[in-house]
């Protein structure tokens, strides 16, 4: 069996895997592993912005932000990290426009700043000018900007390696066992620190904004390794994805002035937010073109569909601040966004869940915050929490850089303790082989496309923007069904090389794994809070319900839930945020 080692070895090439290469790398010798080439990673999807208290628009303060963020949690997220977050946002925003990220910029030079949703200035007072931009292309610019940096400090790049398992010896992590896309084999690496870095998972339901890769492998590695998984139950739809594709329409287009209508042309939003409007958070816009829906407003023959009006905007205010959402929506939906409105439908978009972790990204295991030695995670793929039961707009992007700078320099320190990384045991990548052998052995069963098909009809249908016992209970039967489903479907294509069905098999299973933490967290949940909204518990239960969520999952299929508290601890106490009703 051959080995290959490395110092830091990262799993994911978006962008916290990237900016935690970055920091290590300058003393480590690391290594990212990735099943897509760095620059294909879904961190380049990001539209609107990076967010951080700058000033450079209009006052601001990172305090400011800090309570726009509980707030947007509704009060789940804990505070001790999101005040990390807040404070560091301005520092991250400077170093990354040092290393090269070419921000649009204001008449005098600085970068330039615009409002998102749910960003507000003096405590909620009126909307902020927080989001740092490049046109709507800001995931793009971080991505390529920290690629090159990576390679300007020679990490080394293992492109196409698909992520089977984590190795392990007496409960210290000291590598992983991947699939090599191009030849079929199947490689062993050892390393001194291992960081998870794969993303999100919202190829689980059927109109969402993620990638085709987005389909949460790390989070169902993380199970089978016994790993829980934190506040999955919380899943954020973003209000505007492209009518039947769920392309995202960033929320850049109503910062720079863009409504939401209704069928009946009405500005809706004054009717719920009355002082932020069409700024509200991302959940409760949601729920709102939902309700207009429901409640017949909608737009089209359907009448299954909002409005995104932009016609009154400035054709240069578009060309330069919003090319890439004019190019989708004339693309996909022949629309000229300067003439006429845009189709939207809320899109699932965004973890909000994911592996536990604490403030320097070292995954923990159970309600005590137990550290799984070896072991980091960052980015959509963990749950620190700083976003809680719903994030703000921009404030992804920040927790990228700002958590996986911080896993960077937590493994950089952990490895110059060790004297040795720990050898990885004989055969560890046998249960691997033997698991794609049984795939691709198998001569009948059910295709992979039409199991995923029913996946993400049944979670569309029953674990979306509202939920309640019934379609609960019904998602917790369909899913055992599926999860059998999934362990027996038949690949048609049996050869090694570039094997992009077994690939797919693969995938159904990691979607079902963390599915099934999703569906029965959110059951036992019994309470509406940030992107949880349940029809039967309409109203938040701080008594009851202010704590996070840990599911187990087993690889048959059964679970077991836990709980711990929410933090509410900070350096100064007077500015802790205590919940309170949330309205805007």
């Amino acid at each position: 069996m051959s080995v290959i080692h490395h110092e830091i070895l990262i799993v994911g090439a978006g962008l916290a895997g990237l900016r935690a290469a970055v920091e290590a790398a300058d003393s480590c010798d690391v290594a990212v592993i990735s099943k897509l080439h760095p620059l294909r990673s879904h961190s380049g999807a990001a539209q609107g912005g990076i967010c951080a208290a700058l000033g450079n628009e209009e006052e601001d303060y990172p305090l400011w932000h800090s309570f726009d963020t509980v707030k947007g949690s509704d009060y789940l997220g804990d505070q001790d990290a999101i005040e990390i977050l807040c404070n560091d946002a301005p520092r991250a925003i400077i170093e990354m426009e040092h290393f090269g990220v070419p921000f649009s910029r204001t008449k005098e030079g600085k970068i330039a700043q615009r409002p998102f949703g749910g960003h507000t200035r003096n405590f909620g007072e009126a909307p902020v000018c927080r989001a740092c931009y490049a046109a709507d292309r800001t995931g793009h610019v971080c991505l390529h900007t920290l690629y090159e940096q990576c390679l300007k400090r020679n990490v080394r790049f293992y492109d196409e390696f698909q992520v089977m398992d984590i190795c392990e010896v007496e409960g210290v992590v000291n590598g992983v066992v991947a699939y090599e896309i191009k030849t079929g084999g199947v490689h062993v690496f050892n390393a001194k620190a291992v960081c998870f870095a794969t993303g999100g998972y919202g190829r689980a339901w059927k109109t969402t904004s993620n990638a085709h890769a987005n389909t949460g492998d790390g989070l169902a590695i993380a199970l089978s390794k016994g790993i829980p998984l934190e506040d999955m139950e919380f899943v954020q739809f973003h209000p505007t994805g492209l009518y039947r594709l769920g392309i995202l329409v960033t929320e850049g287009a109503r910062g720079e002035g863009g409504v939401l209508r209704n069928g009946l042309g009405e500005r809706f939003m004054e009717r719920y937010a009355p002082t932020v409007k069409d700024l509200a958070p991302r959940d409760m816009i949601s729920r709102c073109m939902f309700l207009e829906v429901r409640e017949g407003r909608g737009v089209g023959p359907k009448k299954d569909y909002i409005n995104l009006d932009l016609t009154h905007l400035s054709l240069k205010q578009i060309e330069t601040k919003l090319p890439e959402i004019s190019t989708f929506a004339k693309i996909y939906l022949g629309v000229d966004p300067s003439k006429n409105p845009i189709p939207v439908q809320p899109t699932c978009h965004y973890a909000m869940g994911g592996i536990p972790t604490n403030n320097e990204g070292r995954v923990v295991i159970d309600e005590k915050n137990t550290q799984k030695v070896g072991l980091w995670a960052a980015g959509e793929v963990a749950c620190v929490s700083v976003h809680g039961a719903n994030r703000l707009g921009t404030n992804s992007l920040l927790d990228l850089i700002v958590f996986g700078r911080r896993a960077g320099k937590d493994m950089k320190e952990f490895v110059k303790q060790m004297k040795a990384p720990v050898p990885v045991p004989i055969n560890v990548a046998n249960p691997i082989k033997e698991r794609l052998s049984s795939i691709l052995s198998r001569k009948s069963g059910e295709s992979v496309g039409k199991v995923r098909e029913d996946l993400q009809q049944m979670m569309t249908d029953n674990v979306s923007v509202f939920r309640n016992e019934e379609t609960l209970d019904r998602a917790s039967n369909d899913i055992k069904s599926l999860h059998t489903r999934s362990r027996n479907t038949v690949v048609q294509d049996k050869s090694k090389e570039f094997n992009i069905d077994l690939l797919d098999a693969l995938e159904l299973e990691f979607l079902i794994d963390f599915s099934i933490s999703v569906i029965e967290s959110g059951r036992a949940r019994k309470e509406s809070r940030g992107a949880h909204a349940r029809e039967d518990f309409s109203s938040r239960d701080d008594v009851n319900w202010h704590k996070h969520s840990l599911c187990w999952v087993d690889n048959d299929g059964s679970y077991k839930l836990g709980y711990k508290p929410v933090n509410m601890k900070l350096a100064d106490e007077d500015s802790r945020f205590k919940p309170k009703e949330r309205k805007y």
